[in-house]
This record gives C-alpha cells, sequence and structure tokens, in this order.
C-alpha cells in the first residue's frame, strides 16, 4: 500500500462537456454538480425522465437518443461510463474530432479533488450509506457535496455541490472505477464476487479493494465492516501489512468491533438502533427496516466521527434520514395492501430486504415477490443462490433477465431462478410478459398482504401499475419499447 497515494488522472477543462447517458444515476449526479459550478452542460439519454427534466431545469441540454449531431462543436469534453460502447455514434464522433474522452470516476474525481472526501463502497448498501451520511451532515448545516447513486427524494436529488469542506460520494468497484478516488475518509461495506465481466475471482475482489485502501490520503481512515467474511479478509491483510496509514475502524455486531451495534429493535417501517462506541451508547432511529440498514446507519455514524463530527449530533442527525428511491421505497398501499420497491438484485441483498420486510408485514400478512433479475452474467453465476433467497418470499413471480449493457448469453434464463426457487420449495412462477403481472399480482394478493417488487432494472415501473389494478383501475399496457 503506498504511504502516498497517486494523483487522479489528468483531467481536460469541464467548462462545456457532453454526458452519453447524461440520466443514468452516476452521470447524472456529476452533470447536475457541474451546472451548479457554471458549466454549459450538454448531453444525451435513450428515454425522457424525471432526471432528464431535472437537469434540463438546471440549464442542461439534454438530447433524447442518441446521434452524432447531438454533439456540439464546442464541447470541451465527452463524459462516458463503462456502460457506453465503443460503437456509440455521439463517442465515435468524438474520437473523430479530437474531442477528450473523460470516464465518470475520473470526472467525480476532478470535482472531489479539493475537498475533503468520504467515500463508501463496498458490494452492497453504497447508495443508502452515502445518502444517510449525506442527509445526516446536511442536517446539521455542514452543506456536504454528494453524489449518490440514487434520489433522496425527488428526480435530481442525487447529487449537490454544496458549500461546505465535505464532498460524499459512492465508490463503485464494479469496474474498478474507484481507484481513481484519494478519499480521507474511506468505507468498505462488504466484499463479494459479483460484477462477473469485470472479476474472474473472490481474490481478484480483494485485490481491488486493496488498490481502493491504497488510495487514502496519508492520516486518513478505513471504516470497515468487522461482520462480513470478505471484509474480515481485507482488514487481516491491512493489518498484515503493518502500514502507518490508513487508521481502521471497525463497525458491526461483533463485540471486538469499534462501533458495536448493540441492538436493532424493528418499529413497522422503522429502527431503533443502539452502538456502542468508546465509552458512550447511543441509541437513534433509522427510518428504514432490517438489521442491514441499521448496519448502514452504524457505518454512516463510525465515517462522520472519523471525519471529525461529534458522534451523539450525528447520531441524532441519522434520523433525518427518510430513505432513499428504490431502496424499500413504499409506494402506496390499495385494497389493504402495501407495496415496496426494493432495487436489490444480489443474493445477499435480496435475502436482507425479504427479511427486513418480513418483520414489517402485519401479522398473518403474505410477503410477495416480483422479481426481475439483473444481467446475464450475474444470472449464469449466481441464479441458484437467488432462487434460494425467493424461497423467504411466501410466493415470487419472476421476469425475463433484465439485460442492460449485456448481450445474451447460450443458455442463460431465469429458468435458473425459478428451478432453484423450486428445489428450496418455493412458490414461484415465470411471467415473461411484464404487462401481465399487475393483474396476476392483484389476483394473488389479499388484505394484509405485503408486495415487493425487487431487481436493478425496470421492475420498479411495475409497483403502481400493481396499486392502481388493486385499487380497481383497468389494466393497461406499456409497449415493447419500455
Amino acid at each position: 500500500m503506498a504511504a502516498t497515494p497517486p494523483p487522479p488522472p489528468a483531467v481536460p477543462a469541464m467548462n462545456s462537456p457532453h454526458f452519453i447517458g447524461i440520466g443514468g444515476a452516476g452521470m447524472s449526479g456529476i452533470a447536475k454538480i457541474l451546472t451548479q459550478r457554471g458549466a454549459r452542460v450538454a448531453g444525451s439519454d435513450a428515454r425522457e425522465s424525471g432526471t432528464v427534466q431535472a437537469l434540463r431545469a438546471l440549464g442542461a441540454t439534454v438530447h433524447i437518443g442518441h446521434d452524432a449531431g447531438h454533439l456540439a462543436d464546442d464541447a470541451d469534453c465527452v463524459v462516458v461510463s463503462s456502460a457506453i460502447r465503443e460503437d456509440n455514434p455521439e463517442l465515435a464522433a468524438a474520437r473523430a474530432r479530437g474531442v477528450p474522452v473523460v470516464h465518470r470516476s475520473d470526472a467525480l474525481a476532478a470535482l472531489m479533488a479539493d475537498r475533503r472526501a468520504i467515500a463508501v463502497a463496498g458490494t452492497h448498501g453504497k447508495t443508502t450509506t452515502t445518502s444517510m451520511l449525506a442527509v445526516a451532515l446536511r442536517a446539521l448545516g455542514l452543506e456536504p457535496g454528494y453524489a449518490i447513486g440514487g434520489d433522496l427524494d425527488v428526480p435530481g436529488s442525487n447529487a449537490e455541490h454544496g458549500g461546505g469542506p465535505w464532498f460524499v460520494a459512492e465508490a463503485d468497484e464494479s469496474d474498478r472505477s474507484f481507484h481513481a478516488y484519494a478519499p480521507e475518509v474511506a468505507v468498505i461495506l462488504n466484499a463479494e464476487l459479483d460484477h462477473h465481466a469485470n472479476y474472474a475471482s473472490l481474490e481478484e475482489i480483494y485485490q481491488s479493494f486493496e488498490v481502493f485502501t491504497g488510495r487514502i490520503r496519508p492520516g486518513g481512515t478505513l471504516v470497515i465492516n468487522a461482520d462480513h467474511e470478505g471484509t474480515r479478509e481485507l482488514t487481516a491483510r491491512l493489518r498484515r501489512a503493518a502500514r502507518p496509514d490508513p487508521a481502521i475502524v471497525t463497525y458491526g455486531a461483533d463485540p471486538a468491533a469499534d462501533v458495536r451495534v448493540v441492538s436493532v429493535v424493528p418499529k413497522g417501517l422503522t429502527s431503533e438502533v443502539s452502538v456502542a462506541m468508546a465509552d458512550r451508547e447511543l441509541t437513534f432511529t433509522v427510518s428504514v427496516p432490517g438489521r442491514h440498514y441499521a448496519h448502514n446507519a452504524a457505518a454512516a455514524l463510525a465515517a462522520g466521527v472519523a471525519a471529525g463530527v461529534p458522534a451523539e449530533k450525528l447520531a441524532s442527525a441519522l434520523a433525518a434520514y427518510t430513505g432513499v428511491a428504490r431502496r424499500l421505497q413504499p409506494k402506496g398501499e390499495a385494497a389493504g395492501v402495501r407495496v415496496i420497491d426494493s432495487y436489490a438484485h444480489h443474493p445477499t441483498e435480496m435475502t436482507a430486504d425479504l427479511e427486513a420486510v418480513r418483520d414489517c408485514a402485519p401479522g398473518g400478512g403474505r410477503v410477495l415477490v416480483v422479481f426481475q433479475p439483473h444481467l446475464y452474467s450475474r444470472t449464469r453465476e449466481l441464479g441458484a443462490e437467488m432462487g434460494r433467497s425467493l424461497a423467504l418470499a411466501d410466493a415470487s413471480v419472476v421476469l425475463d433477465i433484465y439485460p442492460a449493457r449485456e448481450d445474451p448469453l447460450p443458455g442463460v434464463t431465469s429458468a435458473l431462478i425459478t428451478d432453484a426457487a423450486r428445489r428450496a420449495g418455493a412458490d414461484v412462477r415465470p411471467e415473461p410478459d411484464r404487462d401481465a403481472v399487475p393483474e396476476l399480482v392483484a389476483g394473488m394478493a389479499a388484505p394484509g398482504d405485503l408486495v415487493l417488487t425487487m431487481g436493478a432494472g425496470d421492475v420498479t415501473e411495475l409497483g403502481p401499475r400493481i396499486l392502481e389494478r388493486l385499487a380497481g383501475v383497468p389494466a393497461r399496457t406499456t409497449g415493447s419499447e419500455e
């Protein structure tokens, strides 16, 4: 681990940047911050969305669809994510014209370079933990800058320039882009094998996180989970290296953790969390259910304290967090049935969210899941585990795989999940027709039940339609373009 992290890659001026896929969770946040800093932001996205509209309201120029003609003559750089393919016409035009191409992570690193950065990494929980910390710091009047992977309350609320010294950001390991950051405080929530297109083994995951910890600024702090097998391995490796930096602070239920989660008491869709640290015990409310989210709050508390925020004030301020879009987000209730939306798409996340909502379901009420697998590569490697996770529900409907950036893989279908779920004793049925799901689920549900729409794709759009059918509104179709 290097004593002094190397500087981030040089980034050209971003006075007139063009974003390809500007409506994406990570890209839109950077675009928003640049507009707040006075840049003339332009870009394109595949379709209209609330996020696109919010960017336009800030003054950004956003085109729908991808075309070389969208790239303005005065664009001084083009910002892309790993999801943008080389044959994208706007990217091809930029390369032909010699316009610098900047990866999203390098753009974000440049925005954080003059701030005291807190970077939150891990296979699961990054968006929630980053959001909790950003909201708490904001509630304390510290005006943090932040960039997170989900909206706090309304579209476009996933980022803010902020006027204070701190900047809180998600650190995405999926494509190793978090190696661009040099935080003062880093958080690692967990480390599991995922993103199989980029990592061939768990050892590669460990090596990637070790590089990330080597990027922590001299005198900085690493906050790391004491309970998770992967993070315990990382902690052991770092301690064997016997480097003076970074300082290591552990959190979790482990009796030896520096920030120890003493208890998590479910209270409907909230939890009362008690943690012990140093010579004190603090109790505060977390406005999302489940032990998984309570531990995210403990990580946020540990990171904020490492940054110098008084523990008592930060614990109280964490109550200001009321959730983030798609992280066990209540969508409404109709005919006595509640609908909640979950972004969970990895078996560990699926299990955590199913256990959390089980505690929220009224006595006798069932938990019904509409699950949409995300990525062919993930389904190939983890489909059996996903199926076993669905056995925690009373009944599940499984959609076809949401491909996102991937092309189909031979033999990889949702049947890998449904077959494993049935072997685990689950009541599960496949449904390739997304438009048929609202009617199907409305027919399955009874008063007192809870419906969970789950997955990282467009399954989120089904929640409102299920509520409509429960309320007796006639069925509608969306068309194949969705």
